[in-house]
């Protein structure tokens, strides 16, 4: 046999391919296809000398290749809006154990809560030929999710529950958690709340602002102030705080923020201004990231079942691509409090 490991650093940089494998087995092309693709096909005695073969020389099918000249890739493609929070880190983490059961790999992209970079994503995936979708839409994205699965590409949304009963989802109850977040600051005794949170549009934020309000209406004498933020990180919700705190006339005595980056941001400008948590104002924030709990002072939160909705996102992706003609399913996961020295003195 030819020693293929002994040949020079060129030949070495250069991977194994079918035709090498064929030749040092003494068989032809289509045969090694057959013991890669189609085994049955192929005599046991000859399965075995070509499999021997392949460990012997480290072949390494190049199955993106193959999926490609078919005309699809086994790989799934997720679109979240922002990877630096850690709550679509772990969305994604559910995703990928799931997708791990069906020997399917995960590619990530982040769409930074732009439109455009959104639809250039989706642009890319569709280019790449992936079998599925899963995406965190920032705005409207219906008619180019129509098109894609149009195209053949399952589609199914994940922490958004779309205007259109034509694409699966997954989401949590955000207008139950924006309720039980300020229900839980009005059983405090705070009575002047403000909402930190933004781009208006974004559906997530809306719910919660909603939930938020009709806890607040429900109330006699209580008060909600909107605090609309760009994009929701830690920046925002410190430049939220500030402009608050320049309002001596309206101080707010709770912030619920749309998100835990936010309200880490709102703790770190209300630290650096002196004023006292929860003792002269009340945080709470949403998503009960592992940051929250990790807090110079720990954060109460609105905890959703992150990992549990990506796992859930991955099996109606899976049930849709072995089914494109099924009936689409709108799951809704419940969000829980969890309470924190932030709200409570």
């Amino acid at each position: 046999m030819t020693d293929l490991s002994a040949a020079g650093a060129g030949d070495r940089a250069r991977a194994v391919s079918v035709k090498d494998v064929a030749a040092e087995a003494g068989v032809s092309v289509g045969t090694v296809s057959n013991v890669l693709n189609r085994p049955e096909k192929v005599s046991t005695s000859t399965r075995e000398h070509v499999l021997a073969v392949i460990d012997e020389l480290g072949f390494v099918r190049n199955d993106a290749a193959r999926q490609l000249r078919a005309g699809s890739n086994h790989a799934v493609g997720m679109v979240v809006l922002d990877v630096r929070n850690p709550f679509f880190t772990d969305v994604a983490r559910g995703v990928e154990e799931r997708l791990a059961e069906h020997r399917r790999p995960l590619i990530l992209g982040n769409s930074g809560q732009d439109a455009d970079r959104e639809q250039m994503l989706l642009d890319l995936f569709e280019e790449q030929r992936v079998s599925g979708l899963l995406v965190s839409p920032v705005g409207g994205v219906l008619p180019r999710l129509r098109r894609l699965r149009d195209r053949g590409t399952a589609v199914v949304a994940v922490d958004r529950r779309l205007d259109s009963s034509e694409f699966s989802s997954v989401a949590v109850d955000d207008r139950l958690g924006g309720r039980i977040a300020v229900q839980h600051l009005l059983d405090q005794g705070r009575r002047r709340i403000a909402f930190v949170g933004g781009p208006r549009g974004l559906t997530q934020v809306e719910h919660r602002y909603e939930g938020a309000a009709a806890a607040v209406a429900d109330t006699d004498g209580a008060t909600l102030r909107l605090v609309v933020t760009g994009i929701m990180d830690a920046a925002a919700g410190r430049h939220g705080a500030e402009d608050l705190l320049a309002d001596d006339g309206d101080r707010p005595d709770a912030i619920f923020a749309a998100n835990d980056l936010v309200a880490l941001g709102v703790l770190q400008a209300l630290t650096l201004a002196g004023v006292s948590v929860p003792d002269e104002i009340a945080i709470i924030g949403y998503d009960d990231i592992d940051f929250a709990a990790s807090a110079a002072i720990p954060l109460s939160s609105v905890r959703q079942p992150r990992e549990q909705l990506g796992a859930v996102a991955a099996d109606l992706l899976m049930a849709t691509i072995e089914d494109p003609t099924r009936a689409a399913e709108d799951v809704v996961l419940e969000p829980s409090l969890v309470v924190r020295r932030s709200t409570q003195p």
